[in-house]
């Protein structure tokens, strides 16, 4: 059965607001399945996490008294939950008031948002020491340059100078005059 999202805040209300009630107990009064209650209540914990958490019915855009888990929040129960083994993971969730498909929708948006922050900071082009490190071996490089070619310069003066000087100072290998 489908429920209206004024009735799911309502019970929501019963279940978290001052007096509030157990799923079970609720669960009797209004006759609404407990399973159905606590599912509920941690979308309500969680807030808008995926767009396939909407497919099960209208949401309320005003938010109520739902709590907005932040990114820092999400990304730490990620962290924690995949540092776990398996028969610790249940406690934790259990404790986080999650289900196993509220950490598997955790983790898809968790990993989406780290590879749409990736993709926007390789749009954004290099950063300043990028832009920095990128300048100094420009001018690394211009002066490997220069040195090479002052370098070639005192080569080609020094096979000059022996060419021309070399033979006025009667420097001969004895080949040509005996």
């Amino acid at each position: 059965m489908r429920y209206s999202a004024k009735f799911r805040e309502k019970m929501i209300e019963k279940l978290t607001g001052p007096g509030s009630r157990s799923a079970t107990t609720l669960s009797k009064e209004v006759g609404v399945a407990q399973a159905t209650l606590s599912r509920w209540l941690v979308q309500a914990k969680l807030g808008p996490m995926s767009k396939s958490q909407h497919s099960g019915g209208s949401r309320s855009r005003s938010g109520g008294r739902r709590r907005r888990w932040s990114a820092e929040n999400k990304v730490r129960i990620f962290v924690e939950a995949a540092s776990l083994a398996d028969d610790e993971l249940g406690a934790f969730l259990r404790r986080e008031g999650l289900h196993e498909a509220d950490l598997e929708r955790l983790r898809e948006e968790v990993e989406q948002a780290a590879t749409e922050g990736l993709e926007a900071k390789s749009r954004r082009g290099p950063s300043a020491a990028e832009k920095e490190l990128r300048k100094v071996r420009k001018e690394l490089a211009r002066k490997e340059r220069a040195l090479a070619e002052a370098a070639a310069l005192l080569v080609l003066r020094g096979k000059a100078e022996a060419f021309f000087w070399g033979g006025e100072e009667g420097d001969t290998d004895g080949s040509s005059e005996k």
